[in-house]
């Protein structure tokens, strides 16, 4: 059976079909300060299980501390909305929020990049405090069955000048090296997972509707059901 677009390529274990997607976030941040807009990737480590080599979003799965972390602002209504569903369910808040700080967290382990601010704790150790105000929730994407690793991947937006972020400012990591700024219309130069293009191509599109992106614009959703992949709307 021909493999599906929105399908990664990482089989190398072939992990049991009932793997269990574990919650993970990602941030698209967008820098529109060139003549086109060009958003933030970098290559994952060769020694990785998930994706190595590839060039990716930052981000990582959702800690089970993420949820508790302090923030600045919290993210627009309308994103809340479409990430928790039911405003009235304070676990589904919870959860929701945790996923945002935790595209942020990962974003400046990852980067060095902070959307927010470094405050002092009791034991004098900064610690990031997010600013949720600017993130837009763009796509959803859960890992097919069969991967080595399987996650339910929710991906966040904002831009640069939005999010108080210098584009220069950016150092490699442990996770991520090679860390780059792509223009957005030139994809073909990276080895890139199928649905980290696809995910692009949503965005630009909306882009192209309105460069804005409001924050209740519709959100795609990928995921696979008996061998058969969906892209369904949010």
């Amino acid at each position: 059976m021909t493999s599906h677009p929105f399908e990664e390529q990482d089989r190398a274990s072939q992990a049991p079909a009932r793997l269990r997607p574990r919650d993970a976030a990602s941030l698209l941040l967008i820098d529109r300060s060139a003549t086109a807009p060009r958003v933030l990737v970098g290559k994952r480590g060769s020694g990785h299980a998930f994706m190595p080599n590839l060039y990716v979003f930052p981000g990582g799965r959702r800690d089970r501390g993420d949820s508790r972390q302090p923030f600045m602002r919290d993210l627009d209504p309308l994103v809340l909305a479409k990430l928790c569903g039911d405003l009235d369910n304070s676990t589904s808040l919870t959860r929701g929020r945790g996923l945002a700080l935790a595209a942020l967290r990962e974003l400046e382990e990852e980067t060095g990049l902070v959307i927010g601010q470094r405050d002092l704790g009791r034991d004098r150790i900064p610690r990031l405090r997010a600013d949720l105000g600017s993130l837009r929730y763009v796509a959803r994407a859960i890992t097919p069955p069969g991967n080595v690793r399987r996650f339910d991947t929710r991906f966040f937006l904002t831009f640069t000048d939005e999010a108080g972020v210098d584009p220069t400012a950016i150092s490699d990591s442990t996770e991520l090296h090679d860390l780059r700024w792509l223009d957005m219309h030139d994809l073909s130069g990276l080895n890139m997972p199928s649905i980290t293009k696809t995910i692009l191509n949503d965005v630009k599109a909306q882009m192209t509707v309105d460069p804005s992106l409001p924050f209740g614009t519709s959100v795609p959703f990928y995921f696979s059901r008996r061998g058969r992949f969906f892209r369904e709307v949010i």
